[in-house]
């Protein structure tokens, strides 16, 4: 009865065969019926076109290019003209735009037809590329579809779950052996891949899913036989299944199919679980995983199935990626060297996979593509690091990013000297290589030397762009540069402000101000190389080179001040010792950005911005430094501290004196804002000087009288009562004097404004508690200063009249 049923299941799958055949035959014959009607109307057509008459298109043709070299045909129409014309001119007929009789015509073809039809075939403008269609679109006969695709394909599953039954069925009843079931099983495959190619030229979709389910039985076959029946070794099955995967790879290229690539990848990847035993050894594993990878790569020369190196793709980076994360050891030096090799070599196989046929047929990158060859990259980067971080690779971490960078860079120039190569991969590679490169400082170096491997990069990059013409590198430049700012202000703060800050630190010779030279050295470079920058626009060059030199300019300042701030501190100056140095520093800084300024690179807009800094520099003595140098006067005086402050506030003072100098020539160009505010700047000035002076004649007095800590206090009060007051009496004198000399009438008024302050504060304040001498001194003092004055005014008047009217046309400051 058992071999009934077996007798009538080999009949089935004759009669399926058979009916397979009958179908195919029938199909073959209504594709040779359509092809002779196909033909048939072929003929007809060609019959239909030689009775159109020949002389309209010559007559068509002929008017097309009278037109184009003529005026319109209308105008020229005198009937007696036609009988001189072709007497006279019988050639140049195209020339004249008048009408000719019939005999003229003939002739006209003969000539014209060979240079007339040369522009009509015109080069087809190629049309955009379609979107791919739909489901629908594909299949609007799903009924068809289902018949002739979805069918086969359940069906071959279904013959192949038919076969598996039938050999567990024989299996269960023990009709055959352990090796006749193998060959049972690969004889199926061998017949189904048979049939397939029977039918390989007149069904391909049909033979190809027959293919596929062949190869599936013959995977499964040779697992059956290594894991269940033993019959083969561990690498014999392996070495079968290499083969199996390489056939099948082979078919995907004869049957062009890409299911058949889809399938071989799937069962290749699969075979190293059909055939493990445990053991863990990934030389192997990894071995195979690689000669894979390398037909998928062979496969990926001639097919462009990106679908097929994805799936190639994932799994290999599935299987090593987990073999990371499980079993790799940090400590095992040599697992560390295999671990790095197969990581190299997974990703040079999938950087030549994802590129090759595009290479190859000169075709741009899509997307897809570009987003593959990234995803390798930063992968593999990723698998490296990883590999490393351990005692052992710790120190390489370094040489491996710069590593990849310097392939990247191989690759891009081998490729950027050849026009015919897609250039969207050019300067992705090139992005790779700047991105590597700057990665490369801060993965193996530390501290300022990021900065410096940072600022001599952005140089480079932008030297590199003007020299090649990528304006990639140019970009890349711009960021590294931000980054170099960010890293530097970094290290200011760990070397001068943070843990550090303690730490003794040679004189201008130590990493901090090294680093900012350095720094400030590759702005200036790039600001030169930007003065022969053509290719970008000159506005956009302009902004960078502004925000450069803001950016320099504060660097200088700050990596001076903090080199002095720390050394200063250091050596043990006292804190108003310090702010009266730096203040020097400043004043000096300021004085020599108002001396440079017309060499700096400023816009309009920031034309006067160093004069702004000036007037803040006043301002900053007026309330900061002013009373520092106090302190650090009446320490001295007192014995509190070094005579260091006091000495240096001399030096402040004639550097603000300077800065002071050189701001109220830079105001004084303003003559709009001169006259629209009445000269303001006049009264900020006269009182400035008026307090230094003030201030300085304390100092003065108190150096000369100082003599016990209780005498200091009378000392200025005495001075504030008796020497102010002729100090102010001959400030007015002189800018009266200079006020009538130069006839500038705000100096004047200011003059007599300090006179009438200095009268007040005699009387109100300064009268009561004055010693007689002094009250002596102020009182002559001032009052020969008035009666002269007075004079003056007296003397002057009938000028001072005259030149009243003249002084606004002239003199646009009176």
């Amino acid at each position: 009865m058992e071999a009934f049923f077996v007798f009538l299941l080999a009949v089935i799958l004759v009669a399926l065969i058979l009916n397979v055949k009958s179908t195919v035959n029938s199909h073959f014959n209504t594709l040779q019926k359509t092809i002779e009607d196909l033909r048939k109307e072929l003929r007809k057509l060609q019959f239909q076109q030689p009775p159109v008459p020949p002389t309209p298109p010559a007559r068509s043709v002929l008017e097309d290019i009278v037109a184009s070299h003529t005026t319109p045909v209308q105008k020229p129409v005198p009937v007696p003209e036609k009988k001189v014309e072709p007497v006279k001119e019988p050639e140049p007929a195209a020339e004249k735009s008048t009408p000719r009789p019939p005999e003229e015509v003939v002739p006209v073809p003969k000539v014209i037809s060979t240079p007339s039809y040369e522009p009509v075939p015109r080069k087809p403008v190629p049309a955009p590329k379609p979107e791919r269609p739909g489901f629908f679109e594909r299949n609007p006969d799903l009924e068809k579809f289902i018949g002739e695709n979805l069918a086969n394909k359940v069906g071959i599953g279904i013959l192949v779950l038919g076969i598996g039954f039938f050999v567990k069925y024989a299996i269960d009843q023990d009709w055959i052996g352990e090796i006749g079931r193998v060959f049972i099983g690969v004889l199926c495959g061998g017949i189904l891949i048979g049939v397939a190619h029977r039918l390989r030229k007149t069904f391909v979709a049909f033979s190809s899913v027959l293919v596929g389910g062949g190869i599936a039985i013959l995977y499964l076959t040779i697992y059956i036989a290594f894991h269940d029946y033993e019959i083969f070794s561990q690498t014999v099955a392996f070495m079968l299944m290499v083969v199996i995967t390489a056939f099948a790879v082979v078919l995907s290229l004869g049957y062009d199919r890409k299911e058949l690539a889809i399938l071989s990848i799937l069962g290749g990847f699969a075979s190293p679980f059909m055939v493990s035993t445990g053991e863990g050894n990934y030389v192997v594993l990894f071995t195979y995983v690689l000669i894979l990878d390398g037909g998928m790569l062979v496969l990926a020369y001639y097919k462009k199935w990106n679908i097929v190196n994805i799936i190639c793709y994932a799994f290999t980076i599935l299987l090593f990626g987990s073999w990371v994360g499980a079993r790799f050891d940090g400590e095992n030096t040599s697992m560390i060297a295999g671990a790095m090799i197969f990581a190299t070599l997974f990703y040079l196989v999938f950087f030549a996979m994802n590129m090759i046929n595009n290479l190859r047929k000169r075709t741009s990158f899509e997307a897809l593509e570009i987003g593959m060859l990234l995803s390798t990259t930063f992968f593999y980067y990723a698998a490296g690091m990883v590999i490393l971080n351990n005692p052992h690779g710790e120190d390489f971490k370094g040489l491996f990013t710069a590593s990849l960078g310097i392939f990247n860079f191989i690759f891009a120039y081998a490729l950027f000297k050849s026009t015919r190569v897609d250039k969207n991969l050019v300067y992705l590679l090139i992005g790779l290589v700047l991105t590597f490169i700057s990665l490369a400082a801060p993965v193996q170096l530390e501290g300022n030397y990021i900065t410096l491997f940072w600022a001599a990069e952005a140089v480079l990059l932008l030297w590199l762009s003007q020299k090649s013409g990528i304006r990639l590198m140019k970009l890349t430049s711009v960021i590294v540069m931000v980054l170099m700012v960010i890293s530097l202000l970094m290290d200011w703060g760990q070397i001068y402000l943070g843990e550090n800050g303690d730490q003794a630190l040679r004189i201008i010779l130590n990493k901090g101000y090294i680093t900012s030279l350095v720094s400030l050295a590759s702005i200036v470079l790039t600001l030169i190389l930007l003065k022969s920058e053509t290719q970008e626009r000159q506005e956009q060059v302009r902004v960078y080179k502004t925000l450069l030199t803001f950016a320099g300019i504060a660097l200088l300042y700050f990596s001076q001040l903090l080199e002095l701030r720390y050394h200063l501190a250091a050596d043990g100056f006292s804190y108003e010792a310090q702010n009266i140095i730096i203040g020097v520093y400043n004043m000096v800084f300021i004085a020599g950005l108002l001396l440079a300024q017309k060499k700096l690179p400023l816009p309009q807009e920031a034309k006067y911005a160093p004069a702004v800094l000036g007037v803040f520099a006043m301002l900053l003595y007026l309330f900061f430094y002013q009373g520092q140098s106090v302190i650090a006067r009446n320490e001295y005086f007192l014995d509190m501290t070094s005579a260091t402050g006091f000495v240096f506030h001399y030096v402040l003072v004639a550097a603000l004196l300077v800065v002071s100098v050189l701001s109220l020539r830079e105001i004084q160009k303003l003559e709009s804002f001169n006259q629209s505010s009445q000269n303001i700047y006049s009264w900020f000035f006269v009182f400035f000087y008026l307090f230094v002076a003030s201030a300085e004649l304390d100092n003065l007095v108190v150096s000369i009288g100082y003599s016990t800590p209780e005498s200091l206090g009378h000392i200025l009060t005495q001075n504030h009562k008796i020497g102010y007051p002729i100090l102010w009496g001959v400030t007015s004198f002189l800018l009266i004097a200079v006020g009538l000399k130069t006839k500038k009438k705000h100096l004047r008024i200011i003059s007599l404004t300090l006179f009438l302050i200095t009268l007040v504060k005699l009387f109100a304040v300064d009268i009561r508690g004055i010693s007689e001498g002094g009250k002596i001194a102020a009182f002559i003092s001032l009052g020969v200063l008035l009666l002269v004055v007075s004079f003056m005014y007296q003397r002057l008047k009938k000028l001072l009249l005259a030149d009243e009217v003249s002084t606004k046309e002239n003199d646009p400051e009176a």
